[in-house]
């Protein structure tokens, strides 16, 4: 469902987007519909009737204490399978890593995003890095190693589109991949509050063709200049 919203172009995030689906079908459209059923019935079935006593109900019955145990053990078992599909998706995104094509560093900062891009001999902190300020170029395709850093305070990394968000924590390299599956120009954002700028330091990733991204290469020349 989500992505009738905000397309999902990586090649996990619809993986994810699955764990959302499951969770909102198990949360919203069973125990929230159940329950207030549940609820309905029970205000209708036991209002207040002229003559009829109110019931103390204290629990000691066994078949008022399945009223709590079913719905408990229901619950534990949506938990249970709700826990296996995280893990399983975690494992092929934060532990499983593909073979790398391409690495790229990115620096967040007070309150601008800075990208370090290999040049054309595809190999990060050589001569012809390619540094860029709020702009983010990729390959569609290719399988794309990250480091993140920040230069000052706590920020996080959110690409909607990729369904990637990784905190910048200062003094530490945090690594992570992604691999775009189709082109298109799309935002990234911060999505940790880092100061009174926060809301003014959105970038753009845009993700190439083989032949538009090798174009955007070559006008940067082997200098390594940026936009």
């Amino acid at each position: 469902m989500i992505e009738n919203w905000v397309p999902a172009l990586s090649s996990y995030a619809k993986d994810i987007d699955f764990v959302f689906d499951v969770i909102f079908w198990i949360v919203i459209a069973f125990w929230f519909l159940l329950v207030e059923a549940v609820f309905l019935y029970l205000i209708v079935r036991f209002k207040k009737r002229d003559g009829v006593p109110a019931q103390y109900i204290t629990g000691e019955i066994k078949s008022e204490k399945n009223w709590v145990h079913y719905p408990h053990l229901a619950v534990l078992a949506c938990d249970v399978v709700i826990l296996f599909l995280a893990i399983r998706v975690w494992y092929d995104v934060k532990q499983h890593v593909p073979p790398i094509d391409e690495t790229v560093r990115i620096v967040a900062q007070q309150w601008a995003w800075s990208f370090v891009h290999a040049g054309a001999d595809g190999r990060l902190d050589t001569t012809d890095d390619i540094k860029t300020v709020d702009d983010l170029h990729l390959q569609v395709g290719k399988t794309y190693a990250f480091k993140l850093e920040s230069r000052d305070v706590l920020h996080s990394f959110s690409v909607p589109v990729f369904r990637l968000k990784q905190d910048a924590i200062p003094g530490r390299v945090v690594t992570g991949w992604v691999k775009p599956i189709a082109t298109g120009e799309h935002d990234i954002q911060c999505a940790e509050i880092c100061g009174i700028g926060h809301a003014l330091m959105p970038a753009r990733v845009l993700i190439e063709t083989p032949e538009a991204h090798a174009a955007w290469i070559a006008s940067k020349g082997v200098s390594g200049a940026g936009e």
